[in-house]
C-alpha cells in the first residue's frame, strides 16, 4: 500500500527559510507528477507546487521566486525549499501525486511564518 511522509516543518520569524521533505513508497513515486499542497485554517487545501518526473515544475502565483520543488527519484523523495516565507503562508504542507490520489494523503507537516 502506497505511503506518504512529510517532515521538516517549524515555526520561523516571517522572511526565514524551510526545507520539507516527503519521502514516498516506490509505488506512489515512480514515474508521477507530484506535488506540495496546503491546507491553512479554515481555507481549502490548495497545490502550492508540482513537479514532473523528468524535473518540469509549475507553482502557484503566491510562491512564485519564494519556493523551489525538487525530487530525488533515486530516494523516492520530493523536497520543497521555502524562502522568504510570510504569514500566509502558514499552514499544514501535505505532499501527494498531481492530480491527488484521496487514499494517499498524509497527516502533513504544520508551517508557521509569524514573529
Amino acid at each position: 500500500q502506497g505511503r506518504l511522509v512529510e517532515s521538516g516543518g517549524g515555526l520561523v520569524q516571517p522572511g526565514g527559510s524551510l526545507r520539507l521533505s516527503c519521502a514516498a513508497s516506490r509505488s506512489i513515486f515512480k514515474i508521477y507528477t507530484m506535488g506540495w499542497y496546503r491546507q491553512a485554517p479554515g481555507k481549502q487545501r490548495e497545490l502550492v507546487a508540482s513537479i514532473t518526473a523528468g524535473g518540469g515544475t509549475n507553482y502557484a502565483d503566491s510562491v512564485k521566486g519564494r519556493f523551489t520543488i525538487s525530487r530525488d527519484n533515486a530516494k523516492n523523495t520530493v523536497y520543497l525549499q521555502m524562502n522568504n516565507l510570510k504569514p500566509e503562508d502558514t499552514a499544514v504542507y501535505y505532499c501527494n501525486r498531481q492530480p491527488s490520489v484521496y487514499d494517499y494523503w498524509g497527516k502533513g507537516t504544520q508551517v508557521t511564518a509569524s514573529s
